[in-house]
């Protein structure tokens, strides 16, 4: 066994992903070789430095704001590497199973489990007679759905026809008033690659925005969505609660003062002018109308400031 082997190999075995034929084989290899030794007792005291420190749990917009980074990038990636890899060096592939028991178990499980869905759908499912064509399938669970590839609404009507896709692309019909459809919009409006698809969902979420998971979608576009056109339209179906509900208000006043867009942050000046006597709206007037790098915004922080009463 030669000492490049077991200095790639030494992490694995640190943390019990090695066989037990290769995990064998180094113990003898280091027994008796002082270098690889030292390499060992390095990489577990650094194992046991790591365990000693608890990883904080990441918080829910960190979360967030990575999922959309991630579903930019990937909707700009080059495509196919993956495939080329377990195409072209399958050799590498099956090593790295075999000294991964985990992985390997990992994928028998899987294995398993998708032959056992595939056979309950396919005995459970099947049409009770002969010449009876199969009812159309239904939408499936939040789950299984890959991403949305379109909205649409017929002019004139309230039907809605979404395209999306699991393992293939399926599609469902509705109005504003199904659930599953406002299901399928939330979903897009979160979750979905496509910024054209995002900015029809949300713009059809404006319509119910009386519905709270409704609110929190618009809530959580106009704070994390990359396009400032859907950020916009989250604004819209946001407008009219600024009054009554804080988390909206809260929401607004964020994007006046921390958006990248001068539309979406005079938007939100305007929206915000009816509760102008808020004590946090005239907190955040105050400081825009002290230093904000805009001209515009400065100005007219300072004009609705000018029209508040004077506290005593």
């Amino acid at each position: 066994m030669k000492c490049e082997w077991v200095r790639e190999n030494v992490t694995l075995h640190v943390y019990g992903e090695l066989a037990d034929d290769a995990r064998h084989e180094l113990e003898q290899h280091v027994a008796r070789c002082a270098d690889c030794a030292a390499e060992l007792k390095a990489e577990q005291e650094f194992h046991a430095l790591l365990s000693q420190e608890r990883a904080a749990e990441p918080t829910p917009n960190l979360l967030a704001a990575s999922r959309m980074r991630l579903q930019e990038a990937l909707e700009t990636a080059e495509q196919g590497r993956f495939w080329h890899r377990l195409a072209f060096d399958p050799a590498n592939w099956l090593r790295q199973v075999r000294f991964s028991p985990a992985l390997a178990s990992v994928i028998l499980i899987l294995g398993f489990a998708g032959g056992v869905g595939t056979s309950y759908k396919v005995f459970v499912h099947q049409p009770s007679g002969l010449g009876v064509s199969p009812a159309p399938a239904s939408a499936s669970n939040d789950a299984s759905i890959t991403g949305i590839r379109s909205i649409t609404q017929e002019p004139g009507t309230n039907k809605i026809d979404i395209k999306y896709d699991t393992v293939s692309t399926l599609e469902t019909q509705g109005s504003m008033n199904d659930q599953r459809i406002q299901q399928l919009l939330l979903f897009a409006a979160r979750n979905n690659y496509n910024s054209g698809v995002r900015m029809d969902s949300v713009d059809l979420l404006t319509q119910k925005p009386d519905v709270s998971q409704v609110r929190d979608a618009l809530i959580y576009a106009l704070r994390y969505d990359t396009n400032p056109g859907v950020r916009l339209k989250a604004l819209d179906g946001l407008g009219s609660f600024v009054k009554d509900d804080v988390h909206v208000r809260d929401a607004v006043l964020e994007a006046l003062v921390n958006d990248s867009n001068p539309g979406v942050r005079t938007e939100a000046l305007r929206l915000i002018e009816p509760v102008k006597a808020d004590g946090s709206v005239r907190g955040v007037l105050m400081t825009l109308a002290a230093k904000d790098q805009s001209t515009y915004i400065k100005s007219q922080a300072r004009t609705m400031l000018a029209q508040l009463p004077e506290i005593d």
